[in-house]
Formats: C-alpha cells, sequence, structure tokens
C-alpha cells in the first residue's frame, strides 16, 4: 500500500511549525469561504457580458466605417 499524497507540499525553505499551521489556516479559510452549492452556477449569456460595452478604437482608413459596427 502507498502512502497517501500529501494535501500541501514545502518546495523551498525550512517553514517553522507556526507558519505552516498559519498556511493551513489560512487556505481552510478561503475553501470554506467557498459557496459549495449543489447547483452549478449559471453562466449568464454574451449578451449581458459588460465587456461588450466597451469599444475599442476604431482603426482610421477605408471602409473604417463599416468595421466600426462590429469591431
Amino acid at each position: 500500500m502507498t502512502a497517501p499524497k500529501p494535501v500541501l507540499q514545502v518546495i523551498r525553505g525550512t517553514p517553522t511549525a507556526d507558519e505552516l499551521a498559519a498556511v493551513t489556516v489560512l487556505l481552510l479559510g478561503i475553501a470554506r469561504s467557498q459557496p459549495s452549492s449543489p447547483h452549478p452556477v449559471r453562466q449568464l449569456g454574451g449578451w449581458a457580458d459588460p465587456a461588450l460595452r466597451l469599444r475599442r478604437p476604431l482603426p482610421p482608413g477605408p471602409g473604417a466605417w463599416r468595421a466600426s459596427a462590429w469591431s
């Protein structure tokens, strides 16, 4: 039987037991603050994307007015 894979792994340095405990408490707090709903979060369609309300600068030149509608 193999040993279970560790949840946390120290890559560099030698943290003290207190430092490891602080990181563990922080990560557990973040994990618990995440909503755990049984239903997946419903994604809104593209029409509700606020980025669509922002426009890029219009490129100058021939046909720029035509390209401005969908740029």
